[in-house]
């Protein structure tokens, strides 16, 4: 709700600095808005100061709430997702080579916001790291700070993947047999309640009871993975906001080629003439 009114706002603002009659005080409306951004950009750039020492205490907790019981009690099926998630890894380094996006310069400053991600479970917390990397890598404002906002609300790709194995490993749990049609409609229905999955720790298993629930799983298997919800939410966490990264590195150096034809063409024109 929050980006569509945002959105919605922002495109009439556009309107009336465009227009004669309320240029002036449209370009005051958005110089106020500018402020507020570049206000809040400092306050999170001195919470950046901090985030360190509040990582390093959330991986220790969460390292001793869980133990090593839980790890080997369900640790297949913490390996088949950190696999898959590996996986979908390898596709993000295709695509982004694809595109000529550095994977050096891609790791080096998306280290910080996966690493924070994975401890806090929160790609929504973690947005201003993630927004902070994108500026380091140079992509221009206007496309990071529509794309990664936007991202972080519905872009879960790391979710997904840890729905589908969710319900493939309670079906293992059960005896329930899962034929094509029901992995297809497993997969489909995860896709899609993963759009709708707030970026906060602990609401990944709301999303897989609602799952559970389309395809007749039982939902008491669902107990047994909130045991391990930490350790998977951790890993499907960090794929989200880097699957966000990944596109928006994309789409930054597309832009930037886009871009940089019109330049080259005025300046044969000109050589030409």
């Amino acid at each position: 709700g929050i980006i569509f009114t945002a959105i919605v706002f922002g495109v009439a603002l556009l309107k009336l600095r465009e227009s004669d009659a309320h240029r002036e005080s449209a370009d005051k409306l958005y110089g106020v808005v500018s402020g507020l951004n570049d206000v809040t950009m400092k306050v999170m750039s001195g919470v950046l100061q901090y985030v360190p020492i509040g990582v390093f205490a959330i991986v220790a907790s969460t390292a001793g709430e869980q133990g090593m019981a839980t790890i080997l009690a369900l640790g297949d099926m913490v390996m088949v997702l950190y696999i898959a998630l590996a996986v979908q890894l390898v596709v993000y380094g295709v695509l982004m080579r694809l595109n000529g996006v550095s994977l050096a310069g891609f790791i080096r400053e998306a280290r910080a916001p996966v690493a924070t991600a994975f401890a806090t479970q929160s790609s929504s917390g973690t947005l201003p790291l993630t927004l902070n990397a994108a500026r380091r890598m140079g992509i221009p404002q206007r496309i990071y700070g529509f794309s990664l906002p936007l991202g972080a609300t519905i872009n879960m790709d790391g979710a997904a993947i840890r729905i589908a194995i969710s319900a493939v490993f309670a079906a293992n749990v059960v005896g329930v047999p899962l034929d094509f049609v029901t992995m297809l409609e497993i997969v489909l229905i995860g896709t899609l309640a993963s759009i709708g999955t707030a970026g906060v720790p602990g609401a990944g298993i709301v999303m897989i009871a609602t799952v559970f629930a389309q395809v007749g799983l039982p939902i008491e298997t669902v107990a047994l993975l909130v045991s391990i919800d930490a350790l998977v939410g951790m890993g499907a966490t960090a794929m989200n906001v880097t699957g966000d990264l990944v596109v928006t590195s994309v789409i930054g150096r597309s832009e930037e080629k886009h871009e940089s034809v019109p330049e080259s063409s005025m300046e044969l024109e000109q050589q030409l003439s």
